[in-house]
This record gives structure tokens, sequence and C-alpha cells, in this order.
């Protein structure tokens, strides 16, 4: 009978100690004084800052990257999904008005490639560093049997920190209150499923040009824009009714979440400028528009509600990244989009 080994097995611990070493520094580009532990540890140690904070309230949200992940595969590029990933769970995290304090990742593969892994992490701590969180740990599972050896997932969760009676919920939102749409930087991390099918059905190729600087793999690989900035910015100046995170399910499905049970939002984006890529994905896949606007954020990556006498204001302060689209009328928590 022959004498087994972990490494016999699929699962080979050095290679996991290489990767260790190789992303402890991309990690610690992330941390502050308010992290007490390195990595290597068995947990991560947070200190967060409470000045200024009566009722401190710790604000957490999980999530995935989902099958974008397939086309990183495809295009063999790691860096930017991990953006991706913190995106999805620091842009719900904020909508409640949280200070984004720290975020932890977990990344399941067939077999460990240790310079992947990194080009992974290495992503992971660039979106910390534009949501100004800090990366205090995570893990990477080696799981033969379950992924095949290049294949790979990537998950995590963020934790923030608000003030209970600052914590934005949505009750103080009105008939008259104007939506404010902050632009997206493209597809996100929502709605891949449909758009490789799209792509299968046109027979297009990754490779592909979509325009003088971008093929089409890369276009679609635009990590997911993150608005931790934005939001603080606006929470410290205004009086911010409710937000919203425009993913899975567009305008449609995560507006009504803000909303009370007796309003209503009408949006108009007859005069907004659409990414090209949503086009192009209308195209290939041949998809009705109103399935479009169900199915991705089409532009608009996070709506924020403000009263009409902070409208102007609010407009100076976010810039050319952003566009009235909407106002709150009486309802019951429907959804009109003019297109």
């Amino acid at each position: 009978m022959a004498k087994l080994t972990y490494k016999d097995a699929g699962v080979d611990k050095d290679k996991g100690y290489k990767e260790v070493e190789l992303i402890k520094q991309i990690v610690k580009k992330t941390h502050g004084k308010e992290v007490l532990a390195n990595i290597g540890g068995f947990a991560g140690a947070f200190a967060p800052d409470l000045s200024g904070i009566e009722k401190p309230v710790l604000i957490s949200g999980t999530d995935g990257v989902g099958t974008k992940i397939k086309l990183a595969m495809q295009m063999n590029k790691h860096d930017t999904v991990g953006i991706d990933c913190v995106a999805m769970c620091v842009n719900d995290i904020i909508c409640q008005g949280a200070r984004p304090l720290f975020f932890l990742d977990y990344i399941a593969t067939g077999k460990l490639n240790p310079e992947k892994m990194a080009d992974l992490v290495r992503g992971v701590s660039e979106g910390c560093l534009q949501a100004e969180a800090a990366l205090i740990g995570g893990e990477t599972a080696e799981m033969p049997g379950i992924y095949s050896e290049d294949d790979y997932d990537l998950a995590g969760f963020a934790v923030g920190l608000a003030d209970k009676d600052k914590i934005i919920t949505g009750e103080k939102l009105k008939e008259g209150d104007i939506a404010i749409g902050l632009y997206s930087s493209g597809l996100h991390s929502n709605g891949f499923s449909l758009v490789r099918a799209s792509i299968d059905q046109a027979n297009i190729s990754l490779s592909d040009s979509f325009d003088d600087k971008k093929t089409i793999g890369e276009k679609l690989l635009t990590p997911t824009k993150i608005y931790a900035k934005e939001i603080k910015n606006l929470t410290e100046k205004f009086d911010i009714k409710a937000i919203a995170n425009i993913t899975g399910g567009g305008l449609y499905e995560n507006v009504p979440r803000v909303l009370k049970d007796d309003l209503s939002v009408e949006f108009d984006l007859s005069n907004f400028k659409i990414d090209p890529i949503f086009t192009k994905i209308q195209q290939w896949g041949n998809i009705d528009i109103d399935e479009m606007y169900h199915t991705f954020n089409m532009g608009i990556g996070m709506v924020v509600f403000v009263d009409p006498t902070d409208e102007k204001e609010v407009l100076e302060v976010l810039g050319k990244e952003a566009k009235t689209i909407g106002k709150v009328i009486k309802g019951n928590k429907e959804i009109s989009i003019k297109y």
C-alpha cells in the first residue's frame, strides 16, 4: 500500500506558504494605525477610532464577484476582480452611511498558483485602498476535486462603522425628493451570465477590439467603481435621505429596497448617455430593452436621494460623475423608467 502525503492528494502546503510571503507586502499597504495584527496569525485585529461617534454600530456586508470570474480566467488577467470583490461589499455598507473599516477575502481554487493568488490579492488590496479600508486577513483554500486546476472563486466581506442616530434608512424620504445618479464604470459585477451567453450566441471573441484602447475582454473586466469617498463627502455635508446600490436587477429591483410603502420613483433616462458596452451586449444577445434594464445598471452605479433644496450643491460636490435622474412620488414602491 502506497504511503500518501497531502501533496499526493492535491494540496501543496509549500505553495501556500509561498503565497503568504508574496502577499504580505501587498496587504500591508492597506494598514493604518487601527490594524493591530500582522498577516499570518489566526485572526485580524482592528481597533476602530470611535471619536465623534456617540452610539457606534457595526455594519457589514458580504458578496462575491460572480461569473465575471470566468472572463478573468479566460483572459488570464487576475489583478482586477479583487477590486470588484471589495466594491460589491463596500458599496452595500456605505448605503447605510457606514465608514468602511476592514475587509477579509476568501479564495478557493483547484490548484494553488502563488503568483496568480498574489494577483488576486493585489486587486483586493487596491480595492481596499480605494475604499479607505484595511485588508486585515483572508483565506486561500486549495480544493482539488471541487474545482478544476485553473479555476477559482473569490468572495469576501466588509465591516463598517456608523453612528446609530445617523444611519441612513430611507425613513426621511418624502414626495418631491430628488434622485441623483452616480455613473457606473460599466457593467460592474452583475449580469455576466447573460453577457457570456450573448457573447457565445454572437460568436464574439474576448480578444476582438472594442475601441481604439481596449479589447472586448478588457472592457468587460473594467472594475466596479467604489463610491466610498463620494458618499463620505456627501454625508459630511448634507442630509442624505437614502442611498441605493444598483447591482443585479438594476434600478427596478434595488431602488424599492430604500422606499417606504407609500412612495415610488419616476426616472427619466431619455437624455442619459449609455456606455456603448450595454448597446453591444444588447445587440449580441438580441435582448429586449426591458430585459436590459431589469438586469444591468445601465450606467447608474448608485442612486442618492436628497431634498430639492440640496440638489444643486450635491451635484456640484459630485461633479461630472453624477446627474439628476428622477424624483420621488406617491405610490406603492413602484419604479417607472423613461428610456
